[in-house]
C-alpha cells in the first residue's frame, strides 16, 4: 500500500487532478494554491508519525546517572551466543560485575576496566547495558578457604547439630538432621 493511500484511504492522484473533477473551472493561480495547501497537509501528516514515535521513545529514556568512579553491573543476557558466563538457560546470569567506570566517552557511553577473563570483550558500553550498583554491606559474601586434597576430596567440619526431625512416609521413616 502506498503511503498516501495509507494516510488518506484513497489512491494518489496527480497534482492536476487533486481538485474535484465535477467542477468546471479555469486552471490557474487557484490550482497552484490548492496544490501547495495539499502538499503542506501531506508534509504535516508525514511528520506526525516520527514525532509520535519520538514522544514514546523519550518516555522510556533515562537520564545519564553514572559518574567516573561509580560501580555498575553489566547486562550479559544478550551475549548468549558470543560469550557464556556461568550457566546457560533460565538460570544464566543477567548481570555481572560490579565494575568501576573509568571514563565517560560520550553522553551515553562509558569505558570500564574489565578483568582478564573478559579481555576479549570491547570495554566501552552503552547506558542500556548498565545497571547501577547501590552499595550494600549485605552484598558482600565472605568465602572461606577450603583445603582440597590431590584426589579432589576435602574434609567437612561439623560445628553443631541445630535441629533433627523424623519424616514419615507411607512405608518408611527418614531421619533429617540440620547441621551447622
Amino acid at each position: 500500500m502506498a503511503p498516501l493511500e495509507a494516510l488518506y484511504g484513497r489512491r494518489c492522484r496527480t497534482p492536476l487532478c487533486w481538485s474535484n473533477m465535477q467542477e468546471k473551472r479555469n486552471l490557474g493561480l487557484e490550482l497552484v494554491w490548492e496544490v501547495e495547501d495539499k502538499v503542506r497537509l501531506v508534509c504535516k501528516r508525514l511528520k506526525a508519525a516520527p514525532d509520535r514515535q519520538k514522544f514514546y521513545a523519550d518516555l522510556r529514556c533515562r537520564d545519564n546517572e553514572n559518574q567516573v568512579g561509580d560501580k555498575v553491573f553489566l547486562k550479559v543476557s544478550l551475549w548468549k551466543k558470543v560469550l557464556r558466563l556461568g550457566r546457560k538457560g533460565k538460570i544464566s546470569l543477567r548481570f555481572i560485575g560490579a565494575y568501576e567506570v573509568t571514563e565517560q566517552i560520550g553522553h551515553v557511553t562509558y569505558h570500564f576496566l574489565l578483568p582478564p577473563e573478559l579481555e576479549h570483550i570491547h570495554d566501552i558500553f552503552h547506558v542500556p547495558m548498565l545497571q547501577k550498583y547501590r552499595s550494600d554491606p549485605s552484598h558482600i559474601v565472605h568465602v572461606e578457604e577450603i583445603e582440597v586434597r590431590s584426589d579432589l576430596s576435602y574434609e567437612e567440619e561439623l560445628v553443631a547439630i541445630l535441629d533433627h526431625e523424623i519424616k514419615v512416609l507411607h512405608n518408611k521413616t527418614i531421619l533429617l538432621v540440620k547441621v551447622l
